[in-house]
C-alpha cells in the first residue's frame, strides 16, 4: 500500500477578475504530502488558499499549474473518488429530505444498496449524534445540526481518505468534542483525515502534521512536535518587590509583561534574556519568585509565521 495517500506538487490557481480581467493568483506552488493513517491539520487566515486548494483536490475547480494525486492516482478522477469522503466548509443539504434519505442518497451515488445501505446509514447518523432527528425535515435543522448530517454523508460509504473543510463551524463544544472524538477513532480505524479548520486548539490537539499558508503559499509545513518544538526557549519571569524605575528598565527586555502591585511578571525567550532580567533584579533589591518555561502553542506557531 502507498504511504502517501494525498500528494500535492507545485499547485496554482489563477482567477480573473470579471470586467476588468485582472488575473489573481489564490493559490501559488503549493507543495504537501499527506501520509496513511495521519491526521493533516491545514491551516492559514483567511484568503490564504485553504478552499480553494480542497476544492481543486475533490474536482470542483480546475487548477492552472501542477499535479495531484489521491491515493496513488492523479487527480481528479472518477475512480479514485469513490474512496474519499469530503465534507464542504459550507454542506448544501437539500432542504425537503430528511436526514435518513440525505445520506442515503449519498451512500447510493458512492455505490451502497439494499440492507447494507439502509444499516451503514442509522449507524453513521447515530455517530454524529443525530438519531433523534433522522426523520426530520432538513429545513427544520439548525446550522450544526446540517454540520453533522454532512459528516454523516461523507461517513456513509467508509472511505479511505477523509477531506473536511471546516468540520467543526457551527457546532457547540460539544459538538467540537464529538467530532473531535470521531476524527480520532477514523484514525484509529486506519483512515487518514485532512481537515482545515479556524480552531487551532482542535488542530494541535488532533494533529500528526499541518500546513500553514499565507496568501497562497506554504509557509510552515512539518509534524506538529518538530515544529512547536523548533521555537525559542520561553520562559515566564515573576519578580516581586520591584520599585517603578526597576519595572521600567526590566520592561524593554520582555515580549510581554504584567504589573501587579510591585509584583511584574514577563515573558522572556532565550536563557539569556532570563539572565539578565534575574541579574538586574537582585541586583535591585528585588526577590525572585519564580521561573517557569513555557511551551510555544500552534496559536503562537501560527500568529509568528502566518500573519
Amino acid at each position: 500500500m502507498n504511504e502517501t495517500v494525498l500528494r500535492v506538487d507545485g499547485l496554482v490557481k489563477t482567477f480573473r477578475k470579471p470586467f476588468t480581467g485582472r488575473r489573481v493568483e489564490a493559490v501559488r506552488g503549493v507543495s504537501f504530502d499527506v501520509r496513511r493513517g495521519d491526521i493533516f491539520g491545514f491551516l492559514g487566515p483567511n484568503g490564504a488558499g485553504k478552499t480553494t486548494t480542497i476544492k481543486m483536490l475533490m474536482g470542483l475547480i480546475s487548477p492552472t499549474a501542477g499535479t495531484m494525486e489521491i491515493l496513488g492516482v492523479r487527480a481528479p478522477s472518477p475512480d479514485v473518488m469513490g474512496r474519499v469522503g469530503f465534507l464542504p466548509e459550507n454542506p448544501y443539504v437539500y432542504p425537503y429530505l430528511s436526514p435518513r434519505e440525505f445520506v442515503s442518497m449519498c451512500g447510493r451515488l458512492c455505490g451502497l444498496s439494499g440492507d447494507s445501505l439502509r444499516e451503514r446509514v442509522v449507524q453513521v447518523i447515530g455517530r454524529v449524534g443525530m438519531a433523534h432527528a433522522i426523520d426530520r425535515a432538513v429545513r427544520a435543522l439548525s446550522k450544526g445540526m446540517l454540520q453533522r448530517v454532512g459528516l454523516a454523508a461523507a461517513l456513509v460509504h467508509d472511505p479511505e481518505l477523509l477531506v473536511l473543510d471546516e468540520p467543526m463551524s457551527g457546532l457547540d463544544p460539544v459538538g467540537r468534542k464529538e467530532v473531535r472524538d470521531l476524527i480520532v477513532e477514523e484514525k484509529q480505524r486506519g483512515r487518514t483525515v485532512f481537515f482545515s479548520s479556524h480552531i487551532l486548539t482542535d488542530v494541535e490537539m488532533l494533529c500528526d502534521r499541518v500546513c500553514i499558508l499565507r496568501q497562497g503559499q506554504v509557509v510552515v509545513a512539518g509534524a506538529i512536535r518538530e515544529l512547536l518544538a523548533q521555537g525559542k526557549r520561553r520562559m515566564e519571569v515573576t519578580v516581586a518587590g520591584t520599585t517603578e524605575s526597576l519595572r521600567e528598565e526590566l520592561k524593554p527586555l520582555a515580549t510581554g509583561a504584567r504589573v501587579a502591585g510591585d509584583v511584574l511578571v514577563m515573558e522572556l525567550d532565550g536563557d539569556e534574556a532570563v539572565r539578565s532580567v534575574v541579574e538586574r533584579a537582585l541586583q535591585a533589591g528585588a526577590r525572585l519568585e519564580g521561573v517557569t518555561p513555557k511551551r510555544e502553542t500552534l496559536e503562537d506557531l501560527f500568529v509568528r509565521r502566518a500573519l
